[in-house]
């Protein structure tokens, strides 16, 4: 259980509230356009496959793109990165308004517009979601992201009304155009935004390399992982609610654009309320009872939307759905932001959001095609069962509580100045850890090491192994290999605070005449020909004793 704090804590920050508010401006004409977006379909098509498809073509681009985004938002300037992301979705928005005025789209060109869109969103997302970081102090760091969440759900108990006003009024086109002038007050305020980014070390990783480098500490966080999986399965199931909206409206309920207007404008104010209750609920629940309210409160919101067919029953079921819905996920994007140091926390994000954003996508598809199939109402219902089972996959996948280790760089290591000529890519290096430890410390010096190789694991070391001598058993060494001299100097900048207790532990164990724990850096040297690195043993009976 967490203690609480007050949610509007962030706004003391200038460039949070400069920020903030522009986003608010943007999130209403994105939520306008995805209105015109979802009724154009439906009057494009009768087929539920393809207007379920348009909520996966603004998702799938995250589930494909935002990995490669993690990364340049870990190695490269946030705020430019912001700016070509908003500049792009702004020219294609345009083109998309163009091309509707002109009555140039077909379904397919509809989605191929819709997808273009959504890859600028998700090269912007981690970045954004990552900034919050160097905007924010840590402590008001779940306050900033419900905000976020509170943002974005106001205009969408807004923008869905304002959206399907627009449409019936003037057409999907405006819609659309509305949307490409929304970028302009967040273009305008990243321009003005200033940031005070740390003096970079080292030159930025290549994207491969930073991408295996993210992709290696989630594996090794047990904590992201259980969040990753807990995201997918949520998103994947409630996404049937935003999917199928648009057939709710039409079909069922017998509505206009203005009605799937006013839905999505339930859903988005029961978020609202969401962020409201996020705080009290934390501070008297663990996040993981959180977690499975959230999902089985969505599960019976689905429930009652596959049965209900009057309009104001359906608008309170989507309250309870929306709340839900930011609980969940500003849950989520809370707890990987504080499991993740600041090197990685972009490329953690931006894992969560493939994995969850990915299940929206799959799950939209999915529950158009069971609807075509079966109707609406069915589709609604399986995705309620998929919810209830990940309340109870909790027992096993239970999330953690909010990680309280300072995970902030320890700027300890100091450089070694190599007596070799060698550059930044010179290696492989090797690097030999000596140890002396008494035998009766032999038990905690191995718990101690367990931890040391995830440690050393997470952040870049290969081949790592501890090894024994045989004829002075106090003697332990640690060796692991990294493949460059720059790969070494990265491997130690990503030391945290939180890693420190560990070599302080050790360093209390280690018994060495020289006080200070030995360390040996070896670059590799081919001595003998590739071909014939191995030559015969003589007979056993020529073979010295030794």
């Amino acid at each position: 259980m967490t203690p609480q704090r007050s949610v509007l804590a962030p706004y003391r920050t200038p460039a949070f509230r400069t920020l903030w508010s522009a986003n608010l401006a943007s999130n209403l004409g994105g939520l306008v356009q995805a209105v015109g977006a979802g009724w154009m379909m439906a009057t494009l098509t009768s087929s539920h496959w393809m207007v379920a498809l348009v909520q996966s073509s603004n998702t799938l681009p995250i589930m494909v793109f935002s990995l490669i985004a993690g990364a340049m938002a870990d190695n490269f300037n946030r705020r430019r990165i912001m700016l070509v992301a908003q500049s792009f979705m702004a020219l294609t928005s345009v083109a998309l308004a163009l091309c509707a005025w002109a009555g140039l789209l077909s379904p397919w060109l509809l989605l191929a517009f819709t997808f273009l869109v959504g890859c600028g969103g998700a090269v912007h997302n981690p970045s954004w979601q990552a900034s919050m970081g160097d905007i924010v102090p840590r402590e008001d760091l779940p306050a900033a992201v419900s905000l976020n969440s509170m943002g974005f759900n106001m205009m969408r108990s807004l923008g869905p009304a304002v959206g399907g006003l627009v449409v019936a009024l003037a057409g999907p086109a405006a819609a659309f155009g509305m949307n490409a002038l929304s970028y302009i007050p967040l273009l305008g305020a990243l321009l003005r935004w200033k940031p005070s980014y740390p003096e970079a070390k080292l030159p930025p990783e290549r994207l491969s390399d930073a991408m295996g480098a993210g992709l290696r500490y989630v594996i090794m966080s047990p904590a992201l992982l259980r969040v990753l999986g807990r995201g997918a399965i949520f998103g994947f199931g409630a996404v049937a609610a935003l999917a199928l909206l648009p057939l709710i409206a039409r079909d069922t309920l017998g509505g206009t654009a203005l009605s799937y207007g006013i839905l999505l404008g339930a859903f988005g104010l029961g978020a609202i309320g969401g962020v409201a209750i996020n705080a009290p609920l934390r501070a008297r629940l663990s996040n993981e009872q959180v977690v499975r309210l959230a999902f089985l409160g969505f599960a019976l919101a689905l429930i009652g939307l596959g049965l209900s067919r009057w309009m104001p029953v359906s608008c309170a079921l989507l309250l309870i759905a929306g709340a839900c819905w930011v609980l969940a996920l500003s849950l989520f994007n809370v707890t990987v932001q504080l499991a993740a140091p600041r090197w990685v926390v972009g490329r953690a994000l931006s894992f969560y959001q493939a994995a969850t954003f990915g299940g929206m996508a799959t799950g939209a598809w999915v529950w158009g095609l069971l609807a075509d199939v079966q109707g609406p109402q069915v589709a609604l219902w399986a995705a309620a069962a998929l919810l209830t089972v990940g309340a109870a996959l909790g027992l096993w996948m239970r999330l953690a509580e909010f990680s309280t280790v300072d995970l902030s760089p320890a700027n300890l290591f100091r450089a070694p100045q190599p007596q070799l000529d060698i550059s930044a890519r010179s290696g492989p290096i090797l690097i030999l850890v000596d140890y002396e430890i008494d035998l009766e410390d032999t038990q905690q010096f191995l718990e101690l090491m367990r931890d040391r190789r995830r440690i050393r694991r997470r952040d870049g070391a290969r081949q790592w192994a501890l090894l024994r001598d045989l004829e002075m058993p106090r003697r332990w060494t640690e060796s692991y290999h990294v493949p460059t001299w720059l790969d070494y100097l990265r491997h130690n900048d990503r030391r945290t605070r939180a890693d420190i207790g560990n070599l302080e532990a050790l360093r209390a164990l280690h018994r060495g005449p020289e006080g200070n724990i030995r360390v040996h850096r070896m670059i590799e040297r081919q001595a003998v020909p590739r071909h014939d690195d191995a030559p015969p043993l003589p007979p056993r009976d020529e073979m010295p004793g030794f």
